[in-house]
């Protein structure tokens, strides 16, 4: 077994790991005690509820609080918890707790998950990503409980805010708020400060990258010292959250009153990027309104993340170089920096990567299912960019359908491009290359 690992490259190391969480995570919810009927789940839908929790999206086929035992709903955040971290990440944290040596090709793989971009200082990074995760969601979930225990009592809103807190801050979207509704997600409490300041802190704060989390430690608020994909990450995040919140607040939301308006278009707007909860009912958006929450779902967060999506770094490249078209450069640049060639073709593989996956199985289902096109865009956009809201078709699709959105929310978690690398042999260089042609474009 040994030699089968060391001969695995380290992007077929991370599809792997998170292809096995996602097959324990299915069995486990196939047990008769992880259903509330004592049935326990088909193989489908213990796959596609698996695939989801480890994908931190948020689609699911039945609702969390009223299908799932407790112990079902442990096994489903345990899930959330190993995909949101990484699962390279937790093993790691294992095997060194274990008091075993990590070794190169380790560092190797661990680098890779969580895009850093040196080897160095690697096994320190793991523990402050670990240590992170844990103050981050112990205090969401200490200053959630005003909001859970006055309605659920002491023991189960402790619970539930430990529950909502985790899944926040893994962008993953699940919630148990099934028991004010089937699949209500958090609308109950749209106009609730304390629960819509918490819920964005923590998506925000998991959704960022934890390279910035690192810059932020080290260079504390001196902005000009932070690095590169540290700048861009922040600077792309609060302008994908201030201009559609802004949109959505004077053109989607004009029925509501002006406390509740304030707040559900700034938490759309930001859970739009990758959460999957919701204060609002999504069906009530026009075309206009769904069609930017789609753009906003494969964006997605930061590099090196608990979210998925295209990345706000990928969005700013293409950016970047169409501007550097436009202005007749010879590179894209930020804050000073140049870009190099290989960071902009990447970009470009991603966005087409992208744009193809999520219009070809919408179309897919569109064409299975007879819906409309624009609400199974919505539902592949969602898979994709690993975020969970939706139009309310996922429970009502069919095994195809279903078994496309799992392949979307697996694509989008592990990355397109890793699983490209995975898949073909690296380069061994070439000595000689094709003469180069004129194409024309644009």
């Amino acid at each position: 077994m040994q030699n089968f690992i060391k001969r695995l490259s380290s992007s077929q190391i991370i599809i792997l790991g998170f292809a096995g969480v996602i097959l324990l995570g299915s069995l486990l919810l196939m047990l008769p005690l992880s259903t509330a009927d004592g049935r326990g789940a088909p193989f489908a839908d213990a796959l596609f509820t698996a695939t989801s929790a480890v994908c931190v999206t948020g689609l699911v086929v039945h609702d969390t609080a009223t299908y799932w035992s407790v112990f079902g709903q442990t096994v489903i955040i345990l899930l959330i918890q190993t995909g949101g971290m990484g699962v390279v990440t937790v093993a790691l944290a294992l095997y060194s707790i274990s008091g075993k040596r990590i070794s190169l090709k380790q560092r190797s793989t661990m680098q890779e998950s969580i895009s850093a971009h040196k080897l160095d200082g690697i096994v320190g990074m793991t523990g402050f990503i670990i240590r992170m995760c844990l103050i981050f969601e112990l205090a969401g979930a200490a200053l959630l409980c005003p909001v859970f225990i006055p309605q659920l009592g002491l023991l189960r809103g402790i619970g539930y805010s430990l529950f909502h807190s985790i899944s926040a801050f893994c962008n993953a979207g699940f919630d148990l708020m099934g028991i004010n509704g089937e699949y209500s997600s958090v609308t109950a409490y749209v106009a609730n400060p304390l629960l819509n300041l918490v819920i964005m802190a923590l998506i925000i704060t998991g959704g960022i990258g934890f390279l910035t989390w690192d810059d932020i430690r080290t260079n504390k608020l001196r902005f000009r010292r932070y690095q590169l994909q540290s700048k861009v990450a922040i600077t792309v995040s609060l302008l994908l959250i201030f201009i559609p919140a802004i949109y959505f607040f004077f053109f989607e939301l004009g029925d509501m009153a002006l406390p509740s308006r304030f707040w559900a278009s700034l938490f759309q707007s930001v859970t739009t990027r990758t959460a999957g909860f919701n204060t609002v009912d999504l069906t009530l958006f026009s075309e206009c309104g769904v069609f930017i929450m789609i753009m906003l779902m494969l964006v997605g967060g930061s590099p090196g993340s608990t979210a998925g999506g295209m990345k706000t770094t990928t969005l700013a490249v293409i950016l970047a170089n169409a501007v550097c078209v436009f202005r007749h450069r010879d590179s894209a640049r930020f804050f000073g920096r140049r870009v190099s060639e290989d960071t902009v073709r990447s970009a470009a593989t991603i966005l087409a990567m992208y744009l193809v996956l999520f219009v070809a199985g919408a179309l897919i289902i569109s064409r299975v299912e007879n819906l409309p096109l624009v609400s199974c865009l919505f539902e592949t956009a969602s898979a994709i960019g690993t975020v969970g809201l939706t139009l309310g078709l996922t429970p009502e699709l069919g095994q195809l359908s279903r078994a496309i959105l799992i392949f979307l929310m697996y694509m989008g978690r592990v990355g397109g491009l890793t699983l490209i690398f995975a898949a073909t042999a690296p380069s061994q260089g070439v000595s000689a290359r094709y003469p180069q042609g004129k194409l024309t474009v644009g």
